[in-house]
């Protein structure tokens, strides 16, 4: 690892502080090194907080350093006015001269923009470091504006023998049945938290009423959104309480479940004659959500995956065996990580491309 590589990598660690926190943003960070010595570091820490080079400039306690320094963000440096001034210009006005980035900026209005400003101010500029690095760390925001979709992440938890809920009993109504121990649980309200929006079919609504917040990790709650075709769905479901932003894919809207919660709920009429996966990711990027859990059933699962519409694939398996019941998506993909929580078996897989 070279010595930009080392500081890149500074600033990676730097940005996933701001992991949940940012949208519609990505995550940034960036250091600034004088003579081998980091004298000031910060990242982006929420949308229309200031950006991570203005934390970083702002950290340098002698500002007269600038001009021999050199500043590296795992990101291109904006070039817009948003709800912040572009960060190209404060560079600029710092007096800073070298500057190294990890990758190039996909979003429209920065795209080489920032680079080129740099450039044309006379500064040194070295663009390309550690960048599949910094790529990943804003799957998100790059899926998004370059795909114009959700980065679109399916996870579900399966027995030891792959079922995701065992058989139910004639005569008697299903229950939900915890597959995972209490540390996945809290686990994976953690990723809710780090996301923008969650789904599930109507059968698993129907069928355990979830509520899909992040109740067991302190963070904020994804949107929810559920696919009822014909509104199956009971008014009195915790998906129609109020508590949380929630839409509904359907063929007609429903006005009575719209006076349960006024301005919360929002229905979004689909053709279901037609492929529905395309369609529900066209209304999830225009509703600016950047990132999307698919937490349903079998059906709608494998229709993300039949689609070849998904990004990642979380895959628990629990201790517990069904022998039979509602069977677990069949999915291929590139293996990522695995590992153990107290017993249960966490996998996460990458779609190919």
């Amino acid at each position: 690892m070279n010595i930009h590589e080392k500081y890149i990598k500074r600033c990676i660690q730097l940005a996933f502080n701001g992991l949940g926190k940012t949208y519609p943003n990505p995550m940034v960070g960036s250091v600034i090194v004088q003579n081998n010595r980091i004298i000031g570091e910060g990242w982006h820490r929420k949308a229309g907080e200031a950006h991570a080079e203005v934390n970083a400039i702002n950290a340098v306690e002698d500002k007269s350093l600038l001009k021999t320094s050199t500043i590296y963000v795992s990101l291109e440096p904006c070039s817009h006015f948003g709800k912040t001034p572009p960060c190209s210009d404060l560079i600029i006005a710092s007096g800073i001269k070298k500057v190294v980035i990890g990758t190039v900026d996909p979003f429209e209005e920065v795209a080489g923009r920032g680079i080129k400003k740099l450039l044309e101010a006379g500064c040194k500029v070295k663009v390309g470091v550690l960048e599949k690095e910094c790529r990943e760390l804003n799957k998100r925001f790059f899926t998004y504006h370059q795909l114009k979709r959700p980065y679109i992440i399916l996870k579900w938890a399966q027995s030891t023998d792959g079922f995701l809920a065992p058989a139910p009993t004639p005569g008697l109504k299903r229950e939900p049945v915890w597959i995972t121990n209490k540390y996945t649980n809290q686990l994976v309200h953690k990723w809710r938290s780090e996301e923008q929006a969650i789904l599930v079919g109507t059968n698993t609504a129907v069928a355990d009423d979830p509520k899909l917040n992040a109740r067991l990790w302190k963070g904020n709650d994804p949107v929810r959104l559920l696919i009822d075709r014909n509104l199956r769905t009971p008014s009195s479901s915790a998906l129609f309480n109020g508590s949380i932003r929630t839409i509904v894919f359907c063929d007609k809207p429903s006005a009575d479940k719209n006076e349960l919660t006024a301005d919360r709920l929002s229905f979004e009429v689909l053709n279901f004659d037609r492929e529905i996966i395309q369609q529900i990711c066209d209304v999830v990027y225009k509703h600016k959500l950047q990132a999307l859990i698919v937490e349903g059933g079998t059906r709608t699962l494998q229709s993300f995956i039949d689609a070849g519409l998904w990004d990642e694939a979380r895959i628990l398996t629990g201790r517990k065996t069904f022998g039979k019941g509602l069977p677990a998506p069949k999915i291929q993909g590139k293996p990522y990580l695995e590992k153990f929580i107290d017993g249960d078996e966490l996998k996460i897989l990458k779609a190919y491309t």
